[in-house]
């Protein structure tokens, strides 16, 4: 018969466990960033790892940002209609992509797009017993491997949502000034008199900054640390996204509060 204790034992079990694997983490994470002076003298992996994780992105975070510009405008248009603000729809479109869009819904896309493909590829390398290869041949898998990955990812993720929200105000001028014809002088005047660099064009690219570390991060861990069977690196990429997907979200909320806590 179950006790209450025997809820309690199971609690502190779980509790230890999580804890146990935060700090694994933790570890790993400063070992890749000890690994990193390493990989940037290798300069030319760190290049071929940017093109394939920032350049084989581009064309679904330019379809991204161009989608949601359209949508972005459309709403606000009929939002703003009503109490004849249309003059401020730049500068709603322009806030809304610098400060939030941007930066996290380029960061989910590029969690389920170059995030899976980082895990999968380190867990088949795994698999395959490659990983364990270089270490018999006294080679640091996490510079050798890792390292170039990880930076490639975190200079990909700004450039990225830069371009999201580049793509996006465009797509966003094409709706509202050519199609249901704002005034395009309102459209770019106000959105250049009113938007700060710093605090809002600057709080969006840290904030893209800190998401390009955690889903690198994630992704290069969970494809280090997977089981070496096809089920484990399954298993590992649906937790990539899965977990990169709520650190985002919730570094978001963390940032936001910190950043825009004070006028």
């Amino acid at each position: 018969m179950k006790t209450p204790l025997d809820a309690l034992a199971r609690l502190g079990a779980g509790t230890l466990l999580m804890l146990r694997a935060l700090g694994h983490a933790a570890f790993f994470f400063i070992d890749l960033l000890r690994a990193t002076p390493a990989a940037l003298a290798r300069f030319p992996l760190v290049i071929a790892q940017l093109h394939a994780i920032g350049n084989l992105s581009l064309l679904i975070i330019l379809a991204s940002g161009m989608s949601v510009g359209f949508v972005l405008a459309l709403q606000m248009y009929y939002a703003l209609v009503t109490y004849g603000a249309t003059e401020s729809l730049g500068l709603i479109v322009n806030l809304a992509l610098v400060r939030e869009l941007g930066p996290v819904v380029a960061a989910l896309l590029f969690a389920g797009r170059a995030g899976t493909s980082l895990t999968a590829e380190i867990g088949l390398m795994k698999a395959g017993e490659q990983l364990a290869a270089m270490e018999m041949m006294a080679i640091d898998p996490r510079a050798r491997v890792l390292a170039p990955r990880f930076i490639g990812g975190v200079v990909a993720m700004p450039l990225l949502a830069a371009m999201f929200s580049a793509i996006g105000i465009l797509g966003a001028y094409v709706v509202a000034v050519l199609l249901i014809g704002v005034d395009s002088g309102n459209f770019w005047s106000i959105m250049q008199g009113r938007v700060d660099v710093w605090r809002d064009v600057g709080n969006g690219l840290v904030k893209s900054i800190v998401f390009g570390v955690i889903c690198t991060f994630v992704a290069l861990y969970q494809g280090y640390e997977t089981a070496a069977t096809p089920e484990g690196v399954a298993y590992a990429t649906t937790r990539t996204v899965v977990i990169s997907s709520l650190g985002v979200l919730a570094m978001d909320f963390i940032l936001t509060a910190l950043m825009f806590s004070t006028p």
